[in-house]
C-alpha cells in the first residue's frame, strides 16, 4: 500500500505563471533594490522595490502617465515614454539617496533593444548604477523623438525645484 502524495503541486504564483522563483532568488541574493520594469500596451511602469521578509516594499513608483505633468504629449506605451519613465524613476531614486539597483524584467524575455532596456537606459542616464551591457540599449534615434529632450530637461528641473520647495517627491519631503 502506498502512503503519501505522488505529485507535488507547484506554488500558486508559479502555477498562474506570475513568478519565476529561481530568477527572483538570484535577484534577491544581490541584496540591492530592484528596478522593476513592466510594459503594458498603453503604459510603462518603473518601480524601485526593496526586499523585506514580511513582504517587498515599493520605494519609488513611476508610470508613463506622470509624464504629462512635464509636457509629454506622445504615446505612453512606446520607447520614448519608456526612456522618460526610466529617467523619471532614476531621478526620483537619486533624490531618495538610492544609488544602485538591479534590473528585474519579470517573466518578460529580455530582447536586445526592447522597451524594457529603454527604461534601463533612462535610469542609467539619470545617474543610477545598474549592471548592464550597453549593446542591450535601443538606438538613441529611436527614443529621442518628438519633445522627449524638452521633457527630459523639465523632469530634471521639476524634481529639483520640488525638492527645494519642500514638496513631496514621490511621497517623501526632501529639502536640498
Amino acid at each position: 500500500m502506498v502512503h503519501g502524495v505522488r505529485y507535488k503541486l507547484p506554488f500558486r504564483r508559479r502555477r498562474e505563471g506570475k513568478t519565476d522563483f529561481r530568477k527572483r532568488l538570484r535577484l534577491l541574493r544581490s541584496k540591492k533594490p530592484r528596478l522593476v520594469a513592466r510594459m503594458h500596451t498603453n503604459s510603462v511602469v518603473a518601480q524601485i522595490i526593496e526586499y523585506k521578509p514580511e513582504g517587498d516594499k515599493t520605494l519609488i513608483n513611476t508610470t508613463a502617465m506622470e509624464l504629462k505633468r512635464y509636457g509629454w504629449t506622445g504615446h505612453n506605451g512606446g520607447a520614448p515614454a519608456a526612456y522618460l519613465t526610466g529617467y523619471l524613476c532614476g531621478t526620483k531614486a537619486k533624490h531618495k539617496k538610492i544609488e544602485e539597483a538591479v534590473l528585474d524584467t519579470g517573466l518578460h524575455t529580455p530582447v536586445i533593444g526592447s522597451n524594457i532596456f529603454a527604461v534601463l537606459k533612462g535610469a542609467v542616464d539619470a545617474g543610477m548604477k545598474i549592471p548592464h551591457s550597453p549593446e542591450a540599449f535601443p538606438k538613441d534615434a529611436r527614443f529621442m523623438k518628438a519633445n522627449a529632450k524638452e521633457v527630459k530637461q523639465k523632469i530634471a528641473a521639476g524634481i529639483i525645484q520640488a525638492a527645494k520647495k519642500g514638496e513631496k517627491v514621490n511621497g517623501t519631503k526632501k529639502k536640498l
